[in-house]
């Protein structure tokens, strides 16, 4: 099923714990809206809601920042749907990089991929917990906010485990809940809008190319999660026309948020303030409409961003594993599937994530914690890496199965561009996290020398 030719595998078979009446009640492969809703809701999770007040020190200059940032991450996404296009499995990039490199670099991709969910979703689950103490006060005891974390990672978890069919209505309805109220600040705030609000275009003392890439340090990873219809391209419907369209669509849906958003809060809230703001969509709100209420209506818009976005994460972490396994790569158990769900990877992930949770509530200090967050900004970037470079690989080898001669220069150029804005990502990530990241990789390979050393007394044992 996952061997590395080019023609599309066969559906997977049904797991032998289900008949197929159960298969197509609760596995239902996504459509372009849903595949959408997940790029879009895996990028946008809740970062959006600070990220006027970190680039305001800056200036209005960060806006270009931005621009730039928009237009590498619209090229990796059309290198990811060109990817997808060609090779429409479960995995991603892991498919991409072993399909060009072999077994090593695809485990690179699956195993730093993997880390990055599982960490990054105990992240997501600590800071929606400062949203929901807004709405429900959870935060006077330690041990209240760590439940109230780990409840929000088991109900994504618990959609999961119900079926593809019941991650994709969550996500969609995620999706829509949390846009509501964002675009009506991106978008009604305009009517609001009054340049004398914006301060200097360059506030920083760092020359323009400077603030440009002191700017873009901070905004770096608000694009993270472009792979993720590419990852789940087993789960989409038609994933050779869809992927990549619901890659480019998504990554263009969220681009316009986060651009309509930052430029409204700028031209809403005064620069002295919104450079101290510590909720600068609620000021942007409260200068709109009047009053206080800004500050609840915020934190419900960022409480649902951040469990729609753990919905589509939780799916994330367990789909590349997946690939992995059935390749060997990873161990036998996280290649099953119930109701198109790997539910071994989704568990293994939900309790690693939950056990990184309580350790941060337990430790009394938020030093490790933060440094393994820090850490994700870096392996999340190998697999786009990995990708990219698989593509620069086809194009310059000349497969004629892999490469449209016709579309040839195109795809080099959006090659070089999505390579150039994942060698950004990793220079963003800063000296420590690569360092500390680079020893998480390490590990990996001791795990690989495993599982590759069972893989080859498997098939010596068979001959």
């Amino acid at each position: 099923m996952h061997d590395t030719g080019t023609a599309a595998p066969s559906a997977p078979a049904p797991d032998q714990s289900e008949g197929q009446e159960a298969q197509s009640r609760h596995a239902r492969r996504f459509g372009l809206p849903i595949a959408t809703c997940l790029v879009m809701g895996n990028i946008i999770g809740g970062g959006i809601f600070l990220l006027p007040a970190s680039v305001a020190p800056f200036g209005t200059i960060s806006l270009v920042a931005f621009a730039v940032l928009t237009a590498g991450a619209i090229a990796l996404a059309l290198v990811f749907g060109r990817l997808a296009e060609r090779d429409p499995r479960t995995g991603g990039p892991y498919v991409y990089a072993r399909a060009a490199f072999g077994d090593f670099a695809g485990f690179l991709a699956a195993w730093s991929y993997w880390i990055t969910t599982w960490v990054s979703n105990a992240a997501l689950a600590v800071a929606a917990v400062g949203y929901l103490n807004v709405l429900i006060p959870v935060n006077d005891h330690k041990w209240s906010a760590c439940l109230a974390a780990l409840v929000l990672q088991l109900l994504p978890a618990l959609a999961n485990f119900a079926g593809t069919r019941y991650v994709g209505a969550v996500q969609l309805v995620a999706t829509v809940l949390k846009f509501l109220p964002l675009l009506l600040v991106a978008v009604g705030g305009l009517f609001f809008f009054d340049s004398a609000n914006l301060g200097p275009f360059q506030a920083s003392d760092d020359s323009p190319m400077g603030a440009v890439s002191a700017a873009a340090a901070i905004l770096l990873f608000s694009y993270l999660g472009v792979e993720s219809a590419a990852v789940s391209a087993g789960e989409v419907r038609d994933p050779r026309r869809n992927v990549g369209r619901a890659t480019i669509l998504g990554t263009l849906g969220a681009a316009v948020v986060y651009l309509l958003g930052t430029l409204a809060v700028f031209g809403t809230v005064a620069h002295d303030k919104l450079i101290t703001s510590t909720a600068p969509f609620s000021d942007a709100v409260d200068v709109m409409f009047g009053g206080s209420w800004g500050g609840t209506a915020v934190a419900f818009a960022a409480l649902i961003s951040m469990v729609g976005a753990l919905n589509g994460w939780t799916l994330l972490s367990a789909q590349t594993p997946y690939a992995a396994a059935k390749d060997g790569l990873f161990p036998a158990a996280f290649g099953r599937k119930k109701r198109g769900v790997p539910t071994v990877g989704v568990l293994v992930t939900v309790v690693l994530a939950s056990l990184l949770t309580v350790y941060n509530y337990t430790a009394g200090s938020s030093g490790v914690f933060e440094s393994l967050v820090l850490i994700t900004t870096f392996t999340a970037t190998v697999p786009y890496l990995l990708a990219t470079v698989a593509q620069i690989y086809f194009l310059v080898s000349g497969q004629r199965e892999r490469v449209n001669r016709g579309r040839l220069v195109r795809d080099a150029v959006l090659a070089g561009a999505a390579f150039a804005f994942a060698m950004w990502l990793v220079a963003g990530s800063g000296y420590a996290a690569v360092y500390q990241g680079v020893l998480f990789l390490f590990v990996g390979v001791l795990v690989y020398a495993w599982m590759a050393a069972r893989k080859q007394r498997a098939a010596t044992s068979n001959d």
